[in-house]
């Protein structure tokens, strides 16, 4: 079994290697609030799987107050996992995440239901998951797949897909004025997943 501290290193290598905007390990460890919410996350994971339940909630809580990131104690997540910019992350209780998964800014990975089950998403191996993207609900998003930014997933997503958010409506002005004419809509595709 891999260490806390070679997991540390690792998660640093790995912000490095993700991050064009990273400068050096030093930058990185002191700098990167999804880094520290993961390693807060897996000190109380490593409580939670110890039955220390409670101090396992507790750090969780105070990970969530200083770095803005959720991730609940009993989720599991697996090597090389990245956080970029951080804030708004969500990851529920039973949610599963693999190797080598990116993830931005303001992801939730949320549960739809009230029972003590599987719950919330299994995300497999080397996926992306572009700013603010919602999965919902026990699926699977498959190994190496894109999610674009904004998108709102609910349904299994099989591994080597992209799949993209709503699409940003654009109303026209057409009068001096600056209102908008009902009937001047049109559509334009929302870019993929944020990088």
């Amino acid at each position: 079994m891999v260490s806390l501290v070679s997991r540390f290193v690792e998660d640093i290598r790995t912000a490095q290697a993700k991050d064009p905007a990273a400068r050096g390990p030093l930058e990185v460890l002191l700098t990167y609030p999804g880094l520290h919410a993961i390693w807060l996350y897996r000190v109380a994971h490593v409580l939670w799987e110890g039955g220390l339940r409670l101090p396992a909630r507790l750090l969780s809580h105070l990970a969530r107050g200083l770095t803005g990131v959720e991730i609940h104690p009993a989720a599991t997540i697996g090597r090389r996992f990245f956080i970029d910019h951080g804030m708004g992350v969500v990851v529920g209780e039973t949610a599963e995440i693999g190797d080598d998964v990116l993830m931005y800014h303001g992801v939730t990975l949320g549960g739809n239901s009230m029972r003590r089950e599987k719950r919330h998403p299994t995300v497999e191996d080397d996926a992306v998951l572009g700013a603010n993207s919602t999965l919902i609900g026990a699926i699977t998003v498959g190994e190496d797949t894109r999610i674009g930014a904004g998108a709102v997933v609910s349904d299994d997503v099989p591994a080597g897909a992209t799949i993209v958010g709503p699409k940003a409506t654009r109303l026209d002005s057409d009068d001096e004025d600056g209102r908008v004419d009902d009937d001047a809509e049109s559509t334009v595709e929302s870019p993929g997943p944020a990088e």
